[in-house]
């Protein structure tokens, strides 16, 4: 690859690897690419793909290694280059792995699927893949209807992953030590619990469509059951998870404090297929959280779950993380807070340290259809929650709705509409005057929940409810947000698919569909044009199903009976609510075995009182500012300036320094960049003022923070400043670069440097954030050298291209090759700075 062929791409650094965390091996006996069908900073959010890397990387000889989805613009240039998608552990092709695991976490990735296989010169069909092909397997919550990628895929793994993934990679070791088919090991794949392989069975059709049955191959291979994992708690985590250089969607520490849900919202697919409720102990999340925070330095923690105030002892819990970190400004995010199960005490813990976002999820407007949907909560819960959350100084709350569900009437839609309003009543009566924003979605019909049989309404409809609730909305003063009808349209195809539907899906991908789930990328006619290809009426899988109908499915065991479900759907229908398992009676939904598989809660009587995790600090106004000198060189050159701002942030975490932090909502660590240096541009010479509570000498602070950077980041130095020392960028007077020409870009570079050198002057503009800057390089440029195709400058204002361009007479685009280096930087009271010109002759 050419020195900055990245730079000529959006983002560079989602495809350099090497990050704080990440665990290359050079020599392992089995690599196992865990794929992520999507871009990087969505694919880092993902907690499961990071508990599986730290699975697979402690076992000995496996090599577990990171892909996601090149954005198109990545994509094109990969296929210029004619360069195989690689990992970013090793930059292994992905058809020279051992084994591909996708995460399917969203129907509308899958296209994303067959990028990232053809860029990998890997054939889509498993029948059409030989021996010398990787297998390629998937897994997640998509995977309760793997049925349209079931040509793709050569296994599936159903249920919980931490304990499969491991004997899946031990499969296929052994069928590598012994020389064995891909037969052998698709057999021996299907032997372990959990293991789906799509081609042991096979769907017949009847003339109207639907399906006839599903008929096993393999007389030993019938239904299959998702795994399960019996005990969270002894469970494996990720304490030194991998920290993106770039800032991804959840950008923080994510710790699982419970999986499954026992409320039983019969829409809810999350809720059935991770059942039963597995909570970890409070010691050890507490244990998980030092841990993870020392190894990320991030500065906020997220408590998951898909109900995280069902947690036994959420509130001692939550009052024990605050006693132990508040001093550090580290923030606690409870995301799935459920109406109902927020307290007074509760709301105080979250908000001393600084408010993160606050969302509420009514679902529906009245409660008919709150109780046909079985989410038991009331209007007066909600409107409590509102209150509370507003008198402790909140300002906006978002309100999640669901529009289409089963029995949803215009009654409904203005019920939304009005419960909106009477939150925003409730800022008003706390005296904040509240801000409410509503959001709402599309009901998707999902597999193995009690509305898998429903009908899904058509894109007209949600249009018309959409403008509807707009303008009910509008007349109360509040927006709507919601999903568009498009993507709800294609999900709900996708999700209650068949095998069908891999036809199309190919046909989709050749007339480029890609990023389906980004709303600005669907191309609505490339796919109305696959299916008609096809032959392939898409609403047929929107329509209801018939209740004894065989669906797609239905060969795939999650847990929970066909009959619950039945009977949960014909409840719906009566208006009769489903009790929580988890203080009442066992509600029979077939779960439980009362043995290895069973309900697993805390103590609500829990209490730790603890000390903090480290010594707070004496309140004080003392400081001391601190200057550093450090490099920011190879792969780090990639990162912008808002991500060596993250960077910085989560360094000064891990080497545990005592930062001072700024005042306000979103407190953050009091540090400030001399320049922002150019993407693509190393430097031996980028400067940092940071302000410390008094404590640390300068070299402590120096070796503290090397030991917490990545490669290509080092601190050269660092001496305190005087109180009223001018700011960097003040002191500032002029910057040496060392720029190395491509070969082609240099003929006859001394001559044009003398021609330049020879002018009086060079105007240049440059447009920035909508203004005209003005000046002249010739008199910018301070000092000029060449050594062949070498350039060396001392310039004031200006960047380096502009003054290669100006020099060479070629355009900034005929000059992508070159290579530039920040060498030294010129002050103008350097008598204060002992470090400066120390990267002389570098």
């Amino acid at each position: 690859m050419s020195y900055n062929n990245l730079l000529a791409i959006e983002k560079p650094v989602r495809y350099t690897g090497d990050e704080i965390g990440s665990r290359p091996k050079e020599d392992a006996e089995l690599r196992f690419v865990l794929a992520f069908p999507d871009v990087y900073e969505v694919g880092m959010s993902h907690l499961g793909l990071q508990i599986l890397y730290d699975i697979l990387n402690r076992e000995e000889g496996i090599a577990a290694e990171r892909a996601y989805t090149p954005w198109p613009d990545r994509e094109a240039q990969l296929r210029s280059l004619g360069e195989s998608l690689a990992t970013l552990e090793s930059q292994t092709s992905l058809a020279r792995a051992d084994i591909i695991g996708f995460t399917l976490q969203y129907e509308l990735s899958y296209t994303n699927i067959l990028t990232m296989l053809d860029l990998a010169g890997i054939p889509f069909r498993a029948a059409d893949r030989g021996e010398e092909f990787p297998l390629v397997t998937a897994g997640g919550p998509c995977a309760c209807n793997p049925e349209p990628l079931a040509d793709f895929l050569d296994a599936v793994l159903l249920g919980d992953g931490e304990e499969a993934i491991v004997e899946m990679a031990a499969a296929c070791r052994e069928r590598k030590r012994r020389g064995e088919s891909k037969q052998w090991l698709m057999e021996r794949l299907a032997g372990i619990d959990g293991v789906y392989v799509p081609s042991f069975f096979e769907p017949r059709y009847n003339h109207d469509g639907t399906i006839d049955a599903i008929i096993p191959l393999r007389p030993a291979h019938g239904r299959v059951r998702r795994r399960f994992l019996s005990d969270l708690d002894t469970a494996p985590y990720p304490t030194a998870p991998v920290v993106p250089f770039l800032k991804t969607i959840h950008d923080r520490v994510s710790i699982e404090i419970g999986r499954g849900c026992t409320r039983g919202c019969r829409f809810c697919q999350a809720g059935y297929l991770y059942r039963p409720v597995r909570e970890r102990s409070p010691e050890t999340i507490l244990k998980l959280v030092e841990e993870t925070l020392r190894n990320t330095g991030y500065d906020e923690v997220s408590l998951l779950s898909l109900s995280t105030g069902d947690y036994g002892c959420l509130t001692p819990l939550l009052r024990e993380l605050m006693v132990r970190y508040a001093h550090e400004r580290i923030a606690v995010a409870l995301p799935s807070l459920r109406v109902g199960s927020l307290s007074q005490e509760l709301v105080e813990e979250i908000r001393k340290v600084r408010k993160t976002g606050f969302t509420l999820a009514p679902e529906a407007g009245s409660e008919r259809l709150r109780t046909i949907i079985n989410k038991g909560i009331s209007e007066e819960d909600l409107l409590r929650n509102a209150f509370e959350a507003f008198s402790n100084g909140w300002r906006v709350i978002k309100l999640y709705f669901m529009i289409g569900l089963p029995g949803e009437t215009e009654e409904d839609l203005l019920g939304i509409a009005d419960l909106a309003r009477k939150v925003k009543q409730e800022g008003k009566r706390a005296g904040s005057g509240g801000e409410v924003n509503v959001s709402v979605s599309t009901f998707v019909p999902k597999p193995h929940t009690p509305f898998q049989w429903e009908p899904q309404i058509t894109t007209e409809e949600t249009v018309a409810k959409q403008r509807f609730l707009r303008d009910e909305l509008k007349k109360r003063k509040l927006g709507l947000k919601w999903h568009d009808a498009p993507l709800s349209f294609m999900e709900g195809v996708f999700a209650r698919g068949d095998r069908r539907l891999g036809a199309a899906l190919t046909k989709a991908w050749e007339l480029g569909c890609r990023f389906d789930g980004w709303g600005d990328r669907l191309n609505r006619h490339a796919w109305h044009e696959a299916f008609a290809a096809c032959d392939i009426d898409p609403a047929f899988y929107h329509r209801r199903r018939g209740i004894d109908e065989t669906l797609p499915w239905d060969h795939l065991d999650f847990g929970v009976t066909r009959a619950f479900l039945r009977q949960e759907l014909e409840k719906a229908w009566t208006g009769e609510p489903t009790g929580d398992c988890r203080t009442g009676r066992c509600t029979g939904c077939g779960i439980c075995d009362f043995d290895r598989i069973a309900m697993r809660t805390t103590d609500p009587a829990w209490q730790k009182g603890s000390a903090p995790a480290t010594v707070p600090p004496v309140e004080t106004d003392a400081k001391v500012t601190m200057r550093l000198r450090y490099t920011k060189t190879g792969a780090m050159r990639y990162l912008s300036h808002l991500e060596m701002i993250g960077l910085f942030t989560r360094a000064v975490g891990r080497a545990r320094l005592p930062i001072r932090f700024s005042q306000g909502f979103h407190p953050h660590p009091k540090f400030s960049f001399a320049t922002a240096l150019s993407v693509g541009v190393e430097s031996w010479a980028e400067y940092l003022d940071m302000e410390l509570i008094p404590g640390p000498a300068p070299g402590e602070v120096r070796d503290r923070l090397n030991a917490a950077l990545p490669e290509g980041m080092r601190i050269v130095e660092a001496v305190v400043i005087p109180p009223g020392t001018p700011s960097l960028s003040v002191l500032m007077d002029k910057v040496r670069y060392r720029i190395i020409l491509p070969e082609e870009a240099a003929r006859d570079l001394a001559a044009r440097a003398e021609v330049f050198l020879a002018r009086d002057s060079f105007p240049l503009q440059r447009a920035k954030k909508g203004r005209i800057q003005e000046y002249d390089l010739r008199h910018e440029l301070a000092s000029l050298t060449v050594d062949g195709p070498t350039l060396e400058l001392t310039i004031g204002r200006g960047k380096p291209l502009e003054y290669a361009a100006a020099i060479t007479g070629l355009s900034p685009e005929e000059l992508a090759g070159a290579r530039i280096e920040k060498l030294d930087v010129l002050f103008k009271e350097s008598s204060i700075l002992s470090i400066q010109g120390m990267c002389n002759g570098q």
